[in-house]
């Protein structure tokens, strides 16, 4: 199968290219002209990719499948008038000038796998929420909205669209457990303001395995949670946190002072309440490889 992955320097993309390659697919890391050069080793070669124009290299004619995982970290920096525009424009332009490249070719690949996040549901409190939950209302469920928007223009096309609403993705490579770590590693972890708030997560290997299930399944279709099935509210996170890392949890941040230091992005980063079911995967059948968090920790911290 020879599969184009967008975003494939990343956590995730650098995780999957590997997986697919070891599985005897075809890895085709769609990257800009200016940035293939300084790439280091990896898995596949790449295709000339140029988001501002949709120009696709003939590399990519023949492709089976697409997973686009495009995207500027949110957490990359505090949310700016600039940095929103930048978050939007790598995600919902970037998505909309992929889709108009799949429109030009004349053997389409069968499937579209488009990157998503849960913040689509907002701050939800207790509420459990599935694929079929209502969005919410602050600047990243708007922005993931238009996200998966241009991503289901394809099915237009007669591509099948699975949009993976990712959760926090464990994983000691990148992401955000480094930075949970962190203050964990000086004695001076704890739980963040209340600690009531839900975190609904997954380790990478799991969104490995759920994305090639995802380009491998044609009954899999439309918004998928890519989440563990045993979210945890953050107090019960940090404690089995601080707890497999053998250090205390004794020092909560208060809500004041992480928006002190972070803006709007504490409040949909750290704050936010959102207790997520992954109903669709559980419909398939996928098994996870870690469905709880002390399985999932013993993992990571194994790696070094």
């Amino acid at each position: 199968m020879k599969v184009l992955v967008t975003g494939a320097s990343g956590l995730v993309g650098t995780a999957l290219g590997s997986a697919l390659a070891r599985a005897g697919h075809t890895v085709c890391r769609l990257v800009r002209p200016e940035s293939a050069a300084s790439e280091g080793p990896k898995e596949g070669f790449a295709v000339a990719w140029n988001p501002a124009t949709g120009e696709l290299g003939g590399a990519g004619v023949g492709a089976d499948a697409v997973v686009n995982l495009a995207g500027a970290s949110i957490a990359g920096g505090r949310w700016t008038a600039g940095r929103k525009a930048l978050l939007r424009s790598s995600r919902v332009d970037t998505t909309r000038a992929l889709v108009g490249a799949l429109a030009k070719m004349n053997a389409r690949p069968s499937v579209l796998v488009s990157a998503s996040a849960i913040g689509i549901y907002g701050n939800r409190s207790d509420e459990t929420l599935t694929e079929e939950s209502n969005a919410g209302i602050d600047f990243l469920a708007g922005l993931a909205q238009e996200w998966e928007a241009e991503a289901r223009k394809a099915e237009a096309l007669g591509i099948r669209v699975v949009l993976a609403r990712f959760g926090i993705i464990l994983a000691r490579e990148g992401g955000a457990l480094p930075k949970m770590m962190l203050p964990f590693k000086f004695g001076a972890g704890g739980k963040l303001s209340s600690g009531l708030q839900w975190m609904s997560w997954v380790s990478l290997e799991d969104v490995v395995g759920i994305l090639r299930l995802a380009i491998e399944n044609a009954s899999l279709r439309g918004a998928v949670n890519v989440v563990a099935p045993q979210p945890l509210q953050n107090a019960e996170f940090t404690y089995l946190l601080a707890k497999a890392m053998h250090r205390p949890a004794l020092f909560p941040a208060p809500a004041f002072a992480l928006r002190l230091a972070l803006g709007e992005m504490a409040d949909a980063l750290l704050l936010s309440s959102q207790r997520v079911a992954p109903r669709a995967l559980e419909k398939v059948g996928y098994r996870f490889l870690h469905a709880d968090l002390n399985s999932a920790l013993t993992a990571v911290l194994a790696k070094s």
